[in-house]
């Protein structure tokens, strides 16, 4: 039996007016074609679900106990086309959205804050995870968006920049610095670095910078986390190359330095899978992240 969702609806509301007249007025029909429509439910149900005289139309028992289940089924049809369409049109939803915290600790309070305002029914599932695991989660469908350091150069992800991050240098509160002293005031230290297993950019790029000032670093740390990076320093057992965004982690007893350097470290971005099936989220994530940038002034 194939019960179809016009007969349903024809049904409903002639049971609502009990009145042919208005019942098919109500649905654009003429009153024969309405009569047509509730005969073909009948015959699919096998029994009267009106009783028709000339002066009035009523229920039968059978309507009765039909009426409730056949709104319920147009309300869950209509439900489920305008839940569909809010997924379709990236208003319902979930996005699992992965973050460096470092980078981003300013900007992402505001983000999910506006981003919740704006879009209440997509829920956000943020995971704190470093720039290389970020990538082959997106790779791997396993992250839907992420904001992390570029360039990204594997062609089944997208992304879109978002700031510069630039190096600062982090000591102890309590070791004198003078600007014009520069790095090679630190020569003779020893330093903590970012493990090359976590970010070989970073790794790589610290130590080249240490080079080009004259010296090779003697590294006597390494850590998974900048804020990691930071409590080793704050504990005196070195120095340390840091983003600048490291400042917002607020870790007392630590003390930064300006380099002068113009040239950024790296840039933040934003990046998904270009196949990801669920792009209209992610595009609403996209609009308030960049704004949120750009209203900071990050």
């Amino acid at each position: 039996m194939d019960l179809e969702f016009s007969e349903l609806h024809a049904f409903v509301v002639l049971a609502g007016e009990l009145h042919f007249r208005k019942a098919s007025e109500r649905l654009f029909l003429s009153q024969p074609a309405l009569s047509k429509k509730i005969q073909r439910l009948e015959e699919k149900l096998k029994g009267a679900l009106f009783v028709r005289s000339r002066r009035r139309v009523a229920l039968t028992d059978a309507g009765k106990s039909f009426l409730p289940k056949a709104a319920k089924l147009l309300q869950d049809a209509e439900d489920a086309l305008c839940e569909t369409q809010a997924v379709i049109e990236g208003r319902v939803g979930t996005l699992r959205v992965g973050f460096v915290i470092a980078s981003v600790s300013e900007i992402l309070p505001r983000t999910i804050l506006r981003f919740r305002k704006l879009y209440p029914e997509i829920e956000l599932q943020l995971r704190e995870t470093h720039s290389p695991l970020q990538v082959s989660s997106l790779i791997e469908g396993r992250l839907d968006a992420g904001i992390l350091r570029m360039p990204i150069t594997n062609r089944k992800l997208v992304s879109v920049p978002l700031f510069s991050e630039h190096l600062v240098l982090a000591t102890p509160a309590d070791v004198p610095y003078r600007p014009k002293d520069g790095i090679n005031r630190f020569r003779n230290s020893g330093f903590i670095f970012v493990s090359p297993s976590v970010s070989e950019t970073f790794h790589d790029r610290v130590l080249s910078l240490c080079l080009r000032a004259g010296f090779t670093p003697r590294v006597v740390q390494e850590a998974n986390e900048i804020l990691t990076i930071l409590h080793f320093v704050r504990a005196g057992v070195g120095v340390s190359l840091v983003p600048r965004s490291a400042l917002r982690l607020k870790v007392p007893g630590v003390r930064f330095h300006e380099l002068g350097w113009k040239e950024p470290l790296w840039r933040i971005g934003i990046a998904w899978n270009r196949t990801s099936d669920k792009l209209p989220l992610i595009s609403c994530l996209v609009k308030v992240v960049q704004a949120v940038v750009g209203g900071q002034g990050v």
